[in-house]
């Protein structure tokens, strides 16, 4: 047995989501109201046999771990270690042990980081010079320290190693932790006269240390962060996550921020959904892992080179992730935390007062460019067409040629021509990934009659002449090719996963669609499901056909004379389809 085996065969689907979500008995399953939109009427189903769970008004579905990670904003390993920790299974006895040692127990350096978080906490309470830093020059309350565990490193080579020593943990382990450096041949440690800031995980563990020095020195840096661990990656941490993550659920709105400190001030001042990057450097995890709470993501960086540097980088990233990026302008140039000093509800409005990222890069370039010369046209279109091009949606593309057209008094189709230049291979394949990641609500009411109708053909063998005229690229997600694949070469299928190995890999989503039969189709006669086949098969190819006019549409723009007559005979067999699924 693996660990994920061995999690849910201690815990029930129904107890693990029954944490989030009021569930009622309904027959064998039980319902609740969904926790990903603000329906009035329960559709969102647990099914403690199938150990699934679905929501029909988001079209989400899965296992007890993919709940945990829709929630809580986890990839699969952080909601496998949630788990494990709540069924008390020892993930590390199914590590393979390779060869010699696996180095420190993670376990033992979670223990140690806690430890020296709490030794620093002490230290900042016995610190007359660093607790007036903390609350009177930085205005943080007592709570607020204590809730971000806010401590002080004494300005002293050993008093933490000394300390961590004593508590039977090793040089090794302590070195591991990033709490000590070597030098001159022995263990010292690596935080000393400054204010400590510890970094956690999505659970709260604490993973590392942000330290910000207390006292003037020109040849010190005013910051240092821990190294990278076994336990912290910065591009991969989020600071303050583990305390921001319900508030952005429940205002469904991230703001990101530079400064640690700049977080602590904004959740002092009752704004909770703010968090942090360590610099402006923002990459694809922190986005995904934003972007399983909310697709709003704002962005409270600095109108500087860097900031603006940082923003031109987060729009292709945010649009392959889902994301729906903007930015936070600050008033007079201010950080969050001096206009929280001066007034928090200004940094409440500035925070409302959003406008997405690629406007406010264009804003910023048409302030530094003379847009009346040659040279200036040229370089704002390079810039601004480097972003457009890697957009995923093509009507925001268009959206913004029109609009770098406008300010730059230069006709679209010259935009449009210079857009397509390079780079055309790329954004396809950007816009197929962008649309998996960031379903809307044709998205979803596209899926909602694909599942439904696999569903029928799954449950029902009757039904499935209706697969006729259908084929896998109808289909968005490859779960929904595989099965229509299987069932068109396996008409006798009579539902048995256990005689279906090729249909293994895919067997929660097969469970899935045998929720959604059971609960929208389990009490019909046959002729109202051979009508509802009929139904949904016309409407995946209705949606198919209009797809597919829309890229040839695109084609035709640039077509020659053969390749366009090529297009329209394609058009033609398309719409033929069509009327065969409508006069059937």
């Amino acid at each position: 047995m693996d660990g994920v085996s061995e999690v849910k065969s201690r815990l029930s689907i129904e107890d693990v989501i029954s944490e989030y979500v009021q569930l009622k008995r309904a027959g064998k399953n039980y319902k609740g109201l969904s926790p990903f939109t603000n329906e009035r009427t329960p559709s969102f189903i647990v099914s403690p046999d199938k150990q699934i769970w679905h929501d029909f008004s988001s079209q989400r579905g899965g296992d007890m771990f993919t709940f945990i990670q829709e929630v809580e904003g986890l990839d699969f390993m952080g909601s496998l270690e949630l788990l494990a920790r709540k069924a008390g299974v020892d993930l590390d006895q199914y590590k393979s042990q390779g060869k010699g040692s696996r180095g420190p127990n993670k376990e033992r350096l979670y223990e140690l980081l806690d430890a020296a978080a709490t030794f620093y906490q002490t230290q900042l309470s016995t610190s007359d010079y660093a607790r007036d830093y903390v609350l009177k020059k930085r205005k943080f309350t007592a709570k607020t320290a204590a809730d971000f565990r806010l401590g002080y490193s004494p300005d002293n080579e050993r008093v933490l190693t000394d300390f961590l020593l004593k508590k039977q943990f090793t040089e090794v382990e302590l070195k591991a932790a990033g709490v000590t450096v070597e030098r001159r041949g022995r263990s010292v440690d690596m935080f000393r006269g400054r204010i400590m800031v510890p970094l956690a995980d999505p659970f709260g563990r604490v993973v590392g240390f942000t330290a910000r020095l207390l006292k003037n020195d020109p040849n010190a840096p005013k910051y240092i962060n821990t190294a990278a661990t076994v336990l912290y990656d910065k591009s991969r941490h989020i600071y303050g996550l583990h305390l921001a993550k319900k508030t952005i659920q429940k205002e469904k709105v991230a703001v990101l921020v530079e400064g640690n400190l700049d977080v602590i001030a904004s959740h002092q001042a009752g704004v909770a959904h703010v968090v942090a990057t360590a610099g402006t450097a923002l990459t694809e995890f922190q986005l995904k892992s934003l972007g399983r709470l909310t697709p709003d993501v704002r962005l409270a960086f600095d109108q500087d080179k860097a900031g603006v540097a940082a923003a031109e980088r987060a729009i292709p990233i945010a649009g392959k992730t889902g994301v729906n990026l903007s930015i936070i302008t600050i008033p007079s140039g201010k950080d969050p935390d001096e206009l929280i000093q001066q007034d928090p509800q200004l940094w409440k409005q500035s925070i409302d007062d959003k406008k997405p990222a690629l406007d406010w890069v264009l804003e910023v370039y048409q302030q530094r460019l003379d847009l009346t010369s040659a040279v200036g046209k040229r370089e704002f279109t390079d810039v601004s067409l480097n972003i457009v091009r890697l957009l995923p949606d093509a009507v925001e593309q268009d959206h913004y040629i029109q609009r770098i057209a406008e300010l730059t008094a230069v006709h679209p189709d010259s935009m449009r021509a210079k857009l397509n230049t390079v780079g055309e291979p790329a954004l396809r394949k950007k816009v197929i990934k962008a649309s998996v990641s960031a379903p809307q609500p044709k998205q979803i009411e596209d899926k909602r009659a694909q599942e439904h109708f696999l569903g029928l053909m799954l449950m029902m063998p009757t039904t499935r002449q209706y697969m006729e005229l259908t084929n896998e690229q109808m289909f968005n997600d490859d779960e929904a090719k595989l099965l229509l694949l299987y069932l068109k070469t396996n008409p006798e299928f009579q539902g048995d996963l256990a005689r279906a190995d090729k249909l293994q890999p895919i067997a929660d989503y097969v469970k899935i669609l045998s929720l959604q039969f059971e609960e929208l189709y389990g009490e019909i006669d046959m002729t109202e499901l051979q009508y509802e086949a009929a139904r949904l098969r016309a409407k995946i190819i209705d949606q198919f056909v209009k797809k597919q006019n829309k890229i040839i549409q695109r084609k035709l723009q640039q077509a020659d004379e053969a390749e366009a007559a090529d297009l329209l005979a394609r058009v033609n067999k398309l719409n033929q389809l069509l009327k065969r699924t409508r006069v059937s």
